[in-house]
């Protein structure tokens, strides 16, 4: 089974060998007990070793079942001390922080042995030893024969063919080793036992084979081994012999069979899940240094954290304004533009070279001709049914809020009165702008203020009701389902402009119009007037509910039939002076209904539409399909030669009069200077539209081809996705002929992203600076480690002892800096999420701004974590590496 032949140790003192072993040869039985005794130096321990795996031989074979082992690679000694092998050592070498029961199924965690099994095993051979009820103690709670039992117990756990035993008495009392010597003699019934010992009393009473050493040599054995006296002694009796007048001493001895081969393929690695159990037990019992190391490596962790955070909030708060920024600016593509870059082009341009230029003479710098020619240039005319099909067929609509196309639609709304009957008998048309209502009162000159004070009152809403109510509150009813309804946009404080209120006929005009007389009676006297208009107020009851009728483009017209037999064609009529014709089509008009009252949520900054009437896209596309569908609609769309208005035909001019007409128009002052910036298209179709068209016609009477939008609004849903949308229209345009390439109006371009890169780059640079004290902490840990390996010696030794691998020490020092880094980076979250709450109170009473709060993602906190584990494990590589790399036997020998 196992065979020593001629084996030699030498140890080296600098270049001087000192021979421990001097050529020792012997052969072991599968079963039976040898003790090898000799004085202290002369190579027990160190032949042990050497059986053991632990110590290598400088010279000879030691031979397992036939097989050498010079050419057994460190995973085959490994895979032999696990498995074949069982140390019992004199100072027990227990892992102290471990339990009873882990320390006996240490042995089964490196042979991949499931959790179950092992506790199963260790528990059994704990009963054998005695100690099935100490298994929850620790080693430092039992006596030194509890513990010898306990070290026996992990020797045998694993089933091992040899159990080596080095003074497993040594620190004993005599009973307690005549225990566990009774202990190692059964045991040796099954298994060979080769046992170290100074006692020659035990080893004559127990052992059946003594093996005497003296300065490295074999000098006795009392029963070597050969084929002949292959046995193992069984039992023995003591029986009287009267002849000899003395006892007799009877052995019963049974032939060894020979024994298996030992398997020295590669064992299983320790799971990685075992070496976190082995750490962490361990961190658990320094829980001051521990928690102080973390908290020593999460300093970087909370600085990185709490710049993230705060970064993350602002970029939040400005991804907040750039929603509804684009809201009020949105990518605008218009059918006729300038293209604004080419007129600026035109302004940085306009400088030419001063070098030929005389120092004592002033020059013009020609701006305006620059001027000129960009802005001739930068008219553009864009095919937008070209580039609205691109959109239906793209997969731009997946980064917007809403893309709006715009028609030359009117949306003629009308407050009205009506009789008990339900009869309309007064209504006003809503008015359009401010300009109107101070045109109405007698204040024609205030026109101007119209873009200031307010527009119109009907606006469309953008996107769908999900978004609008991501953007505003529903104060009082609800969000438009169908398309004749509508809603009233608020401010925060339930405020509305009193122009719409006039505009919408809720508020009497008169009442202005009085105010404005008295003000002007008053400036004629010299005087001021103190007097005002008073508040008023409504129920959310009073608002809802409230209905307008709306009037279409061709509504105001009507088709008079002619007679085919006496050649008169049919006509289209102007109804709008007729007063009874007008009643009645406002009696019958589409009627609009305020369903609900709207304002914006708290810390929104949308604020284009508040105090007006919002609308559906739908409504807009069922009063289009209304006018397309009218009788006068298609019959001047199916009359494509006669002006149904006049009733003659249409001029028709092509775009080959075009020099014709540039040459007549060219003094006259009310064109001339347009001239240059029209193209052929675009003058043909203005002299049509003076002499009327068909075009002209169908325009006039509010027909719309929805392939031929007059504008394109693209609401992105963020910055990033309006560079898609962007960097999409810029491929478009590569691949399109060059009248088909589109120009678009991006007005914030680059108002709030240039914010966002600011903030970005002071949070990288913030970063940087705070990274260095992370690695300096990761460096920390790693002299921690250091140190835990120093602390550890004697339990990497044991380790070694029962077969793991250096591979599997390492795991085990990574397992603890793996530890470490992760207390470290959730101790940095934990504090840092505590820190954000106190950040965002300050923030508010800064800033003012509630909506403003330093938020750490998940995303990054996890990340941050990970990273921390990730810089404390390659801290602890170093010392991994030196725990792996330790001598067995010296570690064993650290106390």
């Amino acid at each position: 089974m196992l065979k020593l032949k001629n084996i030699k140790k030498d140890y080296f003192a600098g270049d001087n060998a000192i021979p421990a072993l001097k050529g020792v040869s012997l052969e072991f039985r599968k079963s039976e007990f040898v003790s090898i005794l000799g004085q202290s130096g002369c190579g027990k321990t160190t032949l042990l070793n050497i059986i053991g795996g632990l110590d290598k031989y400088t010279s000879g074979d030691l031979i397992i079942n036939d097989k050498s082992t010079k050419d057994f690679t460190d995973a085959d000694w490994d895979t032999y001390r696990n498995h074949s092998i069982g140390f019992v050592f004199q100072s027990y070498n227990l892992i102290p922080h471990q339990t009873v029961l882990a320390n006996v199924e240490l042995a089964l965690t490196l042979s991949g042995v499931s959790a179950d099994e092992r506790k199963r095993r260790a528990i059994e051979v704990l009963e054998k030893v005695g100690l099935k009820d100490q298994i929850h103690k620790k080693p430092n709670q039992m006596s030194g024969g509890q513990m010898q039992r306990v070290a026996i117990a992990r020797a045998l756990v694993n089933d091992p063919d040899i159990l080596l035993a080095d003074e497993p008495t040594g620190a004993l009392d005599s009973e307690t080793s005549v225990q566990i010597m009774e202990i190692l003699k059964e045991i040796s019934k099954e298994k060979l036992i080769i046992m170290v010992t100074h006692n020659p009393e035990l080893a004559e009473e127990y052992s059946n084979r003594i093996i005497r050493l003296l300065d490295g040599e074999v000098i006795d054995d009392t029963n070597p081994y050969s084929e002949k006296n292959d046995f193992t002694v069984v039992d023995e009796y003591i029986l009287p012999c009267p002849s000899l007048n003395t006892d007799v001493k009877i052995k019963k001895r049974i032939k060894n069979k020979k024994t298996k081969r030992i398997d020295t393929k590669k064992k299983k690695s320790m799971s990685f899940f075992t070496a976190l159990k082995l750490s962490l037990t361990n961190l658990m019992t320094k829980k001051g240094r521990t928690l102080l190391t973390s908290f020593a490596g999460s300093i970087g962790i909370i600085g990185i954290a709490l710049i993230l955070s705060v970064s993350t909030g602002v970029n939040a708060y400005i991804r907040s304004i750039e929603e509804s920024t684009m809201a009020s600016y949105p990518i605008q593509i218009n059918e006729t533009t300038m293209d604004a870059n080419a007129l600026l082009s035109s302004f940085a341009g306009a400088e030419k070279d001063t070098s030929s230029q005389d120092p004592n003479k002033i020059y013009s710098n020609n701006i305006m001709t620059g001027v000129i020619e960009g802005v001739s240039s930068g008219i553009t005319t864009n095919n937008l049914s070209l580039f609205r099909k691109y959109l239906m067929e793209s997969d731009l609509k997946d980064y917007t809020v809403d893309i709006k196309y715009n028609y030359a639609a009117n949306l003629n709304t009308y407050y009205f009165e009506t009789d008990s009957n339900g009869n309309v008998i007064k209504y006003k048309k809503t008015l359009e702008g401010l300009g109107e209502l101070m045109q109405e009162i007698g204040v024609g000159g205030a026109a101007s203020m119209s873009s200031m004070l307010g527009g119109a009152p009907f606006k469309p809403l953008v996107g769908d009701n999900d978004y609008v109510s991501s953007q505003y509150d529903i104060v009082y009813g609800a969000l438009p389902e169908n398309p004749n309804e509508v809603v009233l946009i608020v401010n925060s404080d339930k405020q509305i402009s009193d122009f719409i209120l006039y505009s919408l006929g809720i508020r009497d005009t008169k009442e202005i119009t009085t105010y404005f007389e008295k003000v002007a009676e008053a400036q004629a006297k010299g005087e001021k007037y103190t007097g005002t208009i008073p508040q008023t107020s409504y129920t959310f009851e009073e608002i809802c509910g409230y209905k307008f009728k709306i009037l279409l483009d061709s509504d105001y017209y009507q088709l008079q039939k002619g007679d085919s037999e006496l050649g008169i064609p049919d006509k289209i009529v102007d109804m709008t002076n007729d007063k009874e014709y007008m009643d009645k089509a406002v009696q019958n008009a589409k009627e609009l209904e305020i369903v609900g009252i709207i304002c914006p949520k708290e810390g929104s900054v949308t604020t284009v539409s508040v105090g007006s009437i919002g609308y559906t896209n739908a409504l807009m596309d069922s009063l289009i399909k209304q006018v397309n569908e009218s009788d006068v609609v298609k019959a001047q769309y199916e009359n494509k030669e006669t002006n149904l208005f006049t009733g003659y035909a249409f001029a028709g001019y092509t775009v080959e009069w075009a020099p014709f007409f540039r040459e007549q128009l060219k003094n006259d002052p009310t064109i001339s200077n347009y001239l240059p910036f029209l193209s052929d298209e675009q003058l043909i179709d203005m002299i049509n539209d003076k002499a009327g068209s068909w075009k002209s016609n169908l325009a006039t009477l509010g027909y719309v081809d929805f392939e031929k939008p007059t504008s394109i609004l693209i609401y992105p849903k963020d910055f990033d996705a309006k560079d898609v949308i962007t960097n999409k229209i810029n491929e478009y345009n590569d691949n399109a002929i060059e009248k088909n390439k589109i120009t678009y109006t991006d007005t914030v371009a680059m108002l709030m992203s240039s914010v966002t890169t600011i903030v970005n780059a002071i949070s990288y640079v913030l970063i940087a600076f705070v990274a260095i004290s992370l690695i300096v902490s990761s460096i920390m840990i790693g002299i921690i480690t250091y140190i835990s390996v120093l602390e550890r010696t004697k339990e990497i030794g044991i380790l070694r002892a029962v077969g793991a691998s250096k591979k599997d020490v390492s795991r085990v020092f990574n397992a603890e800096t793996l530890i470490v880094g992760f207390a470290a980076g959730a101790i940095g979250i934990i504090l840092t999420l505590l820190f954000n709450g106190i950040i965002n109170v300050i923030l508010h009473k800064v800033t003012g701004i509630l909506t403003l709060n330093a938020i750490l993602p998940f995303g990054a906190a996890v990340i941050l974590v990970l990273i921390s584990m990730g810089l404390t494990l390659i801290a602890g590589l170093v010392p991994s590496r030196v725990a792996a790399k330790k001598d067995p036997v010296i570690a064993l020998r650290t106390e």
